[in-house]
């Protein structure tokens, strides 16, 4: 087994590990005849297909695959599940420890290789600049953009905090979108490529104790939705997703109920799935999608009373 490590410049330290001969193309990786191998759900194949066992349905992997937020919960399931099908992973976040821990998993379970950058959204020049020198350094057929800033009101505020407002605004939507565009745009020059968002059902709600992390994951998710519209004649799919509530530590973090709430990893393959398929929206659970429509179609004064009727009660 091989193995190199080398620092280049970007933004922090980037790092390559590798454990099989990378596999490296300039279009689509070919879907082709192979004999059927079964395997869990959990798995996704990059040469060969993945079988949902429920449903029989196949879905195929990509090549090479940036995952931005990977030091988080969701993000580090969703490098861990691509590293199962021999992807060549690139993970970003901003927790070198958790970075270092994901990679030695990763590798482990199989990925070909793994790019590690230490990054903070939170310098869009320079996260736009560590785009330019991942992708050169080998294209990437998905990239999906997990990372993300959840938090409430503070206890005894009449609105949140203003420096909160704004940070939530760079990382939950200014960030993501201006590396959409950027990957976007390097895509469609290829002719191919695939780009998740990860929004949230908040978009979908005008949470009166939440105003800027709701507020910033619907501007995200208007965002994405023009961005596929802009990209679909280009080859280029994007996938926005509106999870529910996520167990990670963010969502333990916050009091109160969470209903159907997911893992980390049944999320991740939730994803995986709607990304292969170029599925324009995920939200998921489902209840989460009635919850948007029943939202919509409330007059206003009985939304707004249900709406602050969901505020904490020591907020």
């Amino acid at each position: 087994m091989e193995e190199q490590a080398q620092l280049t410049s970007g933004t922090g330290k980037h790092i390559r590990f590798v454990n099989l001969p990378l596999l490296h193309c300039n279009t689509a990786p070919p879907l082709f005849a192979a004999p059927p191998f079964r395997f869990s759900f959990e798995r996704v194949s990059l040469w060969g297909m993945a079988r949902n066992s429920n449903q029989n349905e196949r879905i195929s992997g990509p090549i090479r695959v940036l995952i931005i937020g990977a030091s988080g919960e969701l993000g580090g399931a969703l490098a861990k599940l691509y590293a199962g099908s021999g992807a060549a992973l690139c993970v970003w976040g901003r927790d070198a420890g958790k970075l270092a821990a994901i990679s030695q998993e990763c590798r482990i379970a199989g990925a070909a290789s793994t790019d590690v950058r230490i990054c903070d959204l939170q310098d869009i020049a320079a996260a736009i600049a560590a785009i330019a020198v991942d992708d050169d350094t080998g294209p990437f057929d998905l990239a999906i953009v997990a990372s993300g800033l959840g938090d409430i009101r503070a206890v005894g505020d009449a609105v949140e905090d203003a420096g909160q407002v704004a940070r939530l605004g760079v990382v939950n939507f200014v960030a993501p979108a201006a590396i959409a565009a950027e990957l976007g745009a390097r895509m469609a020059r290829r002719g191919h490529g695939k780009i998740v968002l990860i929004g949230s059902a908040a978009a979908f709600h005008a949470l009166p104790f939440a105003a800027a992390y709701a507020g910033s994951k619907a501007g995200l998710a208007r965002f994405a939705d023009a961005l596929r519209i802009n990209l679909r004649n280009h080859g280029v799919t994007v996938t926005l997703v509106s999870p529910g509530f996520i167990n990670t530590a963010a969502a333990r973090k916050v009091d109160g109920p969470k209903p159907l709430i997911l893992t980390p990893a049944h999320a991740a393959q939730m994803i995986a799935k709607a990304a292969m398929r170029g599925q324009p929206h995920l939200i998921t659970p489902w209840p989460f999608a009635l919850l948007r429509w029943i939202d919509r179609a409330l007059p206003r004064f009985l939304r707004d009373k249900l709406l602050n009727a969901l505020t904490p009660p020591d907020r």
